[in-house]
């Protein structure tokens, strides 16, 4: 089997010298290079022309890094490619990649691509895992990450769910909270709002500023153990060498600075770290392969070379590289704030064409129900029209009823006035009448007692002619006999008087005088109750339509049922005087 390879080798390196050339594949951060390296190139060669093609002029930090039996290694740049052991199959793959790390990432990194490989190659150690990140740094990260990727928040855009196929969070970040993703998401969207007007480089240069902060930033760790055979872990970065504990990889047990460290070497399996100063004892440790130490030897002589370079004054190259940059940031800035304007001013434009748009809806609307309106009102005008026609109408009817009702009205005034003075008139005639019926009652009154009187004085007066005819008998019963004449006309059965006496004593003169007056005064009498009856009736006549009969008295029902019996004062004073005149006859 091994025989086998070995003849495969040979051949592939046999054609390869036939060829005189080699492909390559160079895996970046973003993307897959094949190039066609002739046989003679070394290792800055290829790694010169990956420079070129990328337009990387910060090389330093970078280097092209292969697999050696689960071994990293690092492209040496004075030897040729194929004298190394790079894999044999074609194309030979290696990754480009940072191998040193800056102090400080924002004064050191100058160019955009520098930064950007940085930034893609920081974020995916930390998504791995390989670099420690607490959570709510892991969140703001992410939203960094978002920015550089997605540019300004806009909501219009970037709704709930366009984070959904991204890979933002350590999966150890995940799985530590009960968070479902949308809920990750939230927290992110809001942490990636407050970035708005950053450019993707700025939000690249934040990312790697809070990522420069972490403890595992920049560390590449080794096995190894110390004199007394205990499990230790160095750690080789930007600043120095430390000691780690296996467990812990955050806080090292010791560190050797830089600027502190004399001398480093290795023989076969064991380092020496020597300190500057002569009292502090030498560190030895053993790795367990040659490889690895060969690669720890590289980082050392690597950063140490970066940590004394950026202390002293920048070199012409570097010196024009960062005057370039300044000016192209310059340049970028004008170019940005010129399009932030035009941005702003675009924003405005459409805020403006969405004001106008939204007025013009605005405006349609208005118009519309303006129409509809006008349409109601022109409606509405007909109908009021019509309606005024009849209301015109209605008002002339009126008006003619108002005038029929003043005339009406005028004419009930007329008749009211009418009727009042004929009112008046009645009442003065029913005062009248009931003054004349007073005045006839008191005469009636005075006739009575004057009939009484006449009475009284006819019956004295027969009394005397009784006792006269009496004492008249007793004069003849003296005297001789004459025979009688007729007899009195119209006398009581017991007076027997001749008709010449009854003619000689009826010739009194008194008596003929008091009878003449007493037939006079009842003839008179009959007269005027009769007078007085057509009065009464003939006023009862002129204001019973006048009568309100709800209001009648119960005298006054009693007076209309006697008057309708023919029952009055004056038939009760009627009869009472004929008994009186009656009296004397019974």
């Amino acid at each position: 089997m091994a025989s086998a390879l070995a003849a495969r080798m040979g051949l592939n390196s046999l054609l390869r010298k036939q060829a005189r050339t080699f492909r390559v594949r160079i895996c970046t951060m973003e993307s897959d290079m094949e190039f066609s390296c002739e046989i003679k190139w070394k290792g800055k060669d290829l790694f010169d022309l990956v420079c070129r093609t990328l337009g990387l002029r910060e090389t330093w930090f970078f280097g092209l890094s292969y697999s050696v039996k689960d071994t990293v290694a690092w492209l040496k740049m004075d030897k040729k490619v194929l004298d190394q052991e790079v894999p044999k199959e074609e194309p030979i793959v290696f990754h480009f990649l940072a191998k040193f790390y800056p102090e400080n990432a924002e004064e050191e990194l100058v160019q955009d691509i520098t930064q950007h490989l940085f930034f893609l190659q920081v974020k995916k150690k930390i998504l791995e895992e390989e670099i420690h990140c607490p959570p709510e740094a892991s969140v703001l990260l992410a939203s960094y990450a978002v920015h550089a990727k997605y540019g300004d928040y806009d909501p219009e855009v970037h709704k709930p769910g366009f984070l959904a196929e991204e890979e933002l969070l350590p999966k150890r970040v995940i799985n530590l909270y009960q968070m479902t993703p949308e809920m990750w998401e939230e927290r992110i969207t809001a942490c990636y709002a407050e970035h708005r007007g950053r450019t993707r480089d700025q939000a690249e240069m934040e990312y790697l500023k809070i990522a420069q902060d972490l403890d595992m930033y920049g560390v590449n760790y080794f096995l190894i153990k110390n004199k007394k055979g205990t499990d230790l872990l160095l750690g080789v970065d930007a600043l120095g060498l430390h000691i780690y504990d296996p467990n812990n990889k955050l806080t090292p047990k010791c560190s050797f600075p830089w600027n502190e460290i004399r001398n480093i070497s290795y023989s076969d399996k064991e380092f020496t770290i020597k300190p500057l100063d002569k009292k502090t004892n030498v560190f030895k440790f053993n790795s367990s392969r040659l490889r690895v130490n060969k690669l720890i030897l590289q980082l050392c002589i690597g950063n140490h070379d970066l940590f004394m370079r950026r202390r002293r004054v920048d070199s012409l190259e570097v010196q024009q590289m960062k005057a370039q940059a300044r000016e192209e940031r310059a340049r970028k800035q004008v170019e940005r704030q010129r399009l932030q304007r035009e941005k702003q001013l675009r924003e405005e434009a459409e805020r403006a064409r969405d004001e106008l748009e939204r007025r013009l809806v605005q405006l349609q609307d208005e118009a519309h129900m303006a129409n509809e309106a006008l349409l109601r009102s022109e409606q509405t005008a007909d109908l009021l029209a019509e309606k005024a026609q009849i209301a015109e109408e209605e008002a002339k009817l009126l008006a003619q009823k108002a005038a029929e009702a003043e005339a009406e009205m005028q004419r009930i005034k007329v008749t009211a006035m009418r009727g009042q003075e004929e009112r008046r008139l009645m009442e003065q005639k029913m005062l009248e009448a009931e003054m004349l019926a007073l005045t006839m009652a008191e005469e009636s009154e005075r006739r009575a007692k004057e009939a009484e009187q006449l009475k009284q004085d006819l019956q004295e007066a027969r009394d005397s002619e009784r006792r006269a005819k009496n004492k008249l008998l007793e004069i003849t019963s003296k005297a001789a006999y004459v025979p009688p004449s007729h007899p009195a006309d119209n006398l009581p059965g017991d007076l027997s008087f001749s008709r010449e006496n009854l003619s000689f004593d009826f010739k009194d003169t008194d008596m003929k005088r008091l009878s003449m007056e007493i037939e006079k005064e009842k003839v008179e009498y009959m007269e005027k109750s009769k007078h007085l009856q057509e009065q009464l009736n003939e006023l009862k006549t002129e204001i019973e339509s006048l009568k309100m009969k709800e209001r009648e008295s119960p005298l006054d029902i009693i007076h209309n049922q006697n008057t309708e019996q023919g029952t009055s004062k004056h038939s009760n004073f009627k009869k009472v005087w004929l008994l009186a005149e009656l009296a004397p006859i019974a």
